[in-house]
């Protein structure tokens, strides 16, 4: 009676240090040690196991404790698939929720009745209770066992084992609640961590690719950048050996404009052909490469590198070409030749994305020295164009004494003399452009046409055709200011007329024009209408709509008709122009007013009359414009301008 007391005393003892360590305890398999050393006081517990169901469901379990005299525990941060309760004793419990108690000869009558029973030792005695939480859902199993058939266990082990059962069920319900919390704490501190370190790198790339776009916008040439992006770069990398290779499509050629290696004091070439070295082979893909110095081994010996330049005893390597398109401006490539220093593809990714902004600042000074040099050569252009202006201004304001608006022949003459020097540009440019163009055929029918040779084209079809934009604006430009003087001549003082009489005047004037032309004029103007404004423009006005009737509208020998109408619409003036003759194609018509554009070139048309009926309109009378044309319809005008100039 009294060792039973005292065994009852310990119990109780137990089931006190149980709820106090549920309280104190944080870690479970220190919490179920504990548990074990406790037991082992009361009955005999040298082998010992708990498993627990994993996140809550029974499919999976982890054997977090596990103490055994024969077998080797498991790793406790194995999730382990859970068997049928057919299959294995620990299932069982769980599945069934119940307690199960096996001496040796029932587990091998199990064992002998079909699949295995289990897969540890068979045990002399073996007793296992379920761990439930409080809605009677399985959180596991513990289980107790005797490989010793001097030490089985009885009734009253078996219910003391249930009882204690029960309360580690309790305890691991808080301890559980507490390690998921721990564990969520602990996952959301590593996401945090993570993305600490994800913002952090992200900072460093964006001040590297600020400092690199600096260093393009500072640098009058490439030869400021390879020190300091190299020093960029290495920021983001371990990058002790640096190379910037740079490509010349002109002569298919690669140069070394930086090196820094560990090993070799300079670059064993400074220049060297296009397929040759490492540089070529990621030129040629056009991709980022990583490799070590095994597959660099294995592209050597398949021919994929041509003729290795440099040291070859390298532990990772990566190269990123220098691309923005499809232009490739050079390869950027970083090594290491200590085994402790690895490159990995996130190590690439950085790299390949600086190289691409690399090329963009490399894009941005090569243009920049274009624009340079461009801009010395149009000084150049510009002040011997200058000098020209000068000579065409005096010679413009002796026209402008000597010749009226009927003259304008002879001015283009002179004009034509005057611009002969930009023109002369624009005839070069495009002898040189159609040479191009010969040579690029003649290429391509060979088969020797590549990529690069295409650019090289383009860039000499981009040159070209700022040489002739240029130099055609120019000739533009002196044209417009002779131009302005056919305007202004044509613009007298302002004075009374009426523009039914005036019409008349105009068109008797024209009479030796229209003489021997089957073409007749019809004119329908009510005779009340009398202007302020300048008849001298009205007159230039009619005068270049009929000549333009007369040259470009109507064939020779044909017959055709004039109308000419006018109406006042309030405080302005309704002028309509029309013939029928053979009208003008959408494209033609939008080039109407064009300086120097004339469907007759060499016949009789200078292309300065609906230029300068547009001028009049639009400046000397403040009217507008209209005009509708299509082929085989004639020509329409419609003007409208202020009755009265001087308000």
């Amino acid at each position: 009676m009294e060792s039973r007391l005292r065994r009852l005393e310990a119990v109780q003892s137990m089931l006190l240090e149980i709820g106090q360590l549920s309280s104190t305890c944080t870690d479970i398999r220190q919490f179920l040690q504990s548990v074990h050393a406790a037991l082992g006081r009361i009955m005999y517990a040298a082998n010992f196991y708990v498993a627990l169901s994993v996140d809550g469901t029974p499919n999976s379990v982890r054997f977090v404790y596990f103490v055994d005299e024969v077998d080797e525990p498991p790793d406790p941060r194995e999730v382990v698939a859970l068997a049928s309760a057919d299959q294995s004793p620990t299932a069982w419990v769980i599945l069934n929720r119940q307690t199960l108690v096996m001496t040796a000869a029932e587990h091998i009558a199990r064992n002998s009745s079909g699949d295995a029973f289990g897969i540890g030792t068979v045990a002399e005695h073996w007793m296992g209770c379920p761990l439930l939480d409080q809605d009677h859902q399985p959180l596991g199993a513990i289980v107790i066992q005797s490989y010793d058939k001097q030490h089985t266990f009885n009734e009253e082990d078996q219910a003391l084992f249930a009882l204690i059962a029960n309360h580690v069920s309790s305890a691991l319900q808080g301890l559980q609640s507490m390690d998921r919390l721990e564990r969520a704490v602990r996952e959301r501190t590593l996401r945090l961590e993570h993305e600490v370190a994800e913002r952090r790198r992200a900072e460093k790339l964006q001040t590297a690719l600020y400092e690199i776009a600096s260093l393009s916008a500072s640098a009058a040439d490439t030869n400021a950048l390879p020190e300091r992006l190299h020093q960029i770069i290495s920021k983001m990398i371990v990058a002790p050996n640096f190379l910037i290779a740079l490509y010349h499509p002109d002569t298919q050629e690669i140069s070394i404009p930086y090196f820094v290696d560990e090993k070799d004091g300079e670059a064993p070439v400074k220049r060297f052909q296009y397929g040759i070295g490492m540089s070529s082979y990621v030129l040629k893909r056009k991709q980022p490469q990583l490799l070590d110095a095994w597959s660099y081994r294995q592209l050597v010996e398949a021919g994929e590198i041509s003729e290795p330049l440099g040291n070859e005893s390298i532990a990772s390597w990566m190269g990123a070409p220098m691309l923005l398109g499809d232009q490739a401006y050079g390869v950027i490539i970083v090594q290491s030749y200590d085994d402790s220093v690895w490159y990995t593809q996130s190590e690439l990714d950085i790299l390949a994305f600086m190289a691409s902004h690399v090329a963009v600042a490399l894009a941005r000074l090569y243009a920049d020295r274009a624009i340079r040099k461009a801009k010395a050569s149009l000084e150049e252009q510009n002040a011997a164009l200058n000098t020209a202006l000068t000579q065409l201004q005096d010679a413009q304001s002796e026209l402008v004494r000597q010749e009226k608006l009927a003259s304008l022949g002879r001015l283009v003459a002179g004009v034509a003399h005057e611009i002969n020097t930009p023109l002369g540009i624009c005839v070069t440019a495009t002898s040189h452009l159609v040479q191009e163009l010969k040579l690029t055929k003649e290429d391509l029918a060979d088969g020797r046409l590549d990529e690069e040779g295409l650019n090289s084209f383009f860039d000499v079809i981009d040159q070209s055709l700022r040489i002739l934009t240029t130099n055609t604006q120019r000739a533009a430009a002196l044209v417009r200011s002779f131009k302005q003087v056919a305007v202004d001549q044509s613009s007298d003082n302002i004075r009374s007329f009426n523009l039914a009489k005036y019409i008349d005047e105009v068109l008797l004037s024209l009479q030796p024009k229209l003489k021997g032309k089957p073409v007749k004029v019809e004119v329908d103007c009510p005779i009340d209408i009398n202007l302020e404004s300048f008849p001298g423009a009205v007159s230039q006005i009619i005068t270049n709509m009929v000549m333009n009737s007369l040259v470009h509208g109507f064939e020779e020998g044909k017959p055709g008709r004039i109308s000419i109408q006018g109406r006042l619409d309030g405080d302005h003036v309704v002028f309509d122009y029309s013939d029928d003759g053979v009208g003008m194609d959408k494209e033609t018509l939008g080039q109407l007013f064009d300086p120097f554009f004339t469907t007759k070139r060499g016949s009789g048309g200078s292309g300065l009359g609906a230029h300068i009926l547009f001028n009049l309109v639009t400046g000397a009378l403040g009217g507008t414009v209209k005009v509708e044309s299509s082929p085989g319809n004639g020509l329409h005008y419609h003007l409208r301008f202020p009755r009265d100039q001087r308000k």
